[in-house]
């Protein structure tokens, strides 16, 4: 049995969305709806979060057009078929390269890491969307930053695993045994985590479990006029651009931290692979702590603003921090900004099906995915150019000032809560 309540469902459910190009009609009164939330909805979280860090953690590079397609499926389809397409390219993909270890068939090795590479992009937007389906109006952003929180745990795995596990040393024949050991248990992982999304991965609960959703699955789907209508919404194209150059500059830190970190401390390969991992493990901790805050007060734009406005004050840190001589001081400079960084992605997903709601959460979630892979090359590609012109310093500050626009971007966006508004209503 799940924990229940009753409410009364009368009048307009939200004032002024549109939906198919006119303004939702109220419902007609109706008997108290029994919104009920399942204690099974945890095993779906957490079954999803293991799934999306086995295909991270082996490392992922997507393309656009594939997100476009995934949210099209997302919307059609449901949470289940979706994620079982995901889970079973991930887990083909970890097979095939159990059989690449032979030089000689290293070919076999690209067409595996391809397959889980494309498997990803069924995977990315599924966190804001599960957490609506599947969660009550308290605990939806917790959800979603749990579920984003699986990416995370995977990248982190990638820092920490294949070093522990494939030693440099030794034979030819000793490293193919290492890496043989390591794709055949990441295999092992993959095929058990299908298995359990075949047998208790869910499409959606029985009754839902708000009234936000419960409006939200009642809508007929258009795939096109939801584009159009997220084109036209500017809280969401402002949200959308600022969006992109907080987790543009955090891909081009994160790919260019070697480089930046052997600048002022050379030989310390090591470090540079751990401070990559620190900020991801304190991104984990930011990711929840923000999904908690958002449950507990509701305040969207706020606390996106404060995590953005974070981020510069910890990216400032780090900029300053980088020559100091004491890698230690680097390590605590990169756990500040990985914090608020990598904190901002759930609460970014979570304020973009605010302002968009009642529009599919994984439409709403693969355009900012989209979006961020253009920022993230471009800002890759420049920031690696100014690196090498003008140095780490003017570098950084120039990201700096990116963040610090994007800061003043968020405070143009409304707090125009769309999805509270139909919940407090319902």
């Amino acid at each position: 049995m799940g924990d229940s309540k009753s409410v009364e469902v009368s009048g307009s459910v939200m004032d002024g969305v549109a939906e198919k190009g006119g303004v939702l009609e109220s419902p007609a009164k109706k008997a108290p709806t029994e919104y009920i939330v399942y204690p099974i909805r945890w095993l779906v979280l957490f079954i999803f979060v293991f799934y999306s860090a086995s295909n991270a953690m082996q490392w992922i590079q997507y393309s656009i057009i594939q997100d476009a397609v995934v949210n099209w499926l997302l919307d059609k389809t449901g949470l289940r078929v979706t994620t079982i397409i995901g889970s079973f390219g991930t887990c083909v993909g970890a097979w095939l390269k159990v059989f690449s270890v032979s030089p000689d068939m290293f070919w076999l090795g690209f067409a595996g890491q391809t397959v889980v590479a494309v498997s990803q992009v069924f995977i990315l937007n599924v966190p804001p969307r599960l957490a609506a389906v599947w969660f009550g109006a308290d605990q939806v952003s917790s959800a979603c930053s749990i579920g984003v929180f699986g990416n995370q745990l995977g990248v982190a795995l990638g820092f920490l695993l294949p070093p522990m596990l494939v030693h440099a040393q030794g034979t030819m024949d000793e490293i193919a045994a290492d890496f043989r050991l390591m794709f055949y248990l990441v295999a092992g992982f993959t095929s058990v985590l299908f298995v359990f999304i075949l047998l208790f991965f869910k499409a959606a609960p029985a009754s839902p479990p708000s009234a936000a959703a419960d409006l939200g699955s009642s809508l007929d789907s258009n795939f096109l006029q939801s584009i159009k209508k997220l084109l036209t919404n500017r809280n969401y194209i402002l949200l959308l651009i600022s969006y992109g150059l907080n987790v543009g500059v955090f891909y081009a830190i994160s790919t260019l931290l070697n480089q930046v970190v052997l600048t002022y401390y050379p030989g310390a390969n090591e470090d540079a692979g751990r401070i990559g991992l620190v900020i991801v493990v304190a991104g984990m901790a930011g990711s929840v702590l923000c999904g908690l805050v958002l449950d507990r007060t509701h305040r969207f734009k706020e606390t996106t603003l404060a995590v953005y406005a974070a981020s510069v004050v910890g990216m400032l840190i780090f900029t300053f921090t980088l020559d100091c001589g004491v890698i230690g001081v680097v390590y605590l400079s990169s756990i500040i900004l990985g914090f608020f960084m990598t904190g901002y992605l759930p609460v970014g997903f979570e304020f973009a099906s605010e302002v968009t709601y009642p529009e599919p959460e994984g439409t709403t979630s693969g355009i900012l995915n989209a979006v961020v892979q253009v920022f993230g090359i471009v800002l890759t590609l420049a920031y690696e150019r100014m690196l090498e012109s003008v140095g780490d310093r003017w570098s950084n500050l120039g990201l700096c000032a990116l963040l610090a626009l994007g800061t003043a971007i968020t405070a143009a966006i409304r707090s125009d809560l769309r999805r509270q508004a139909a919940q407090n209503k319902g």
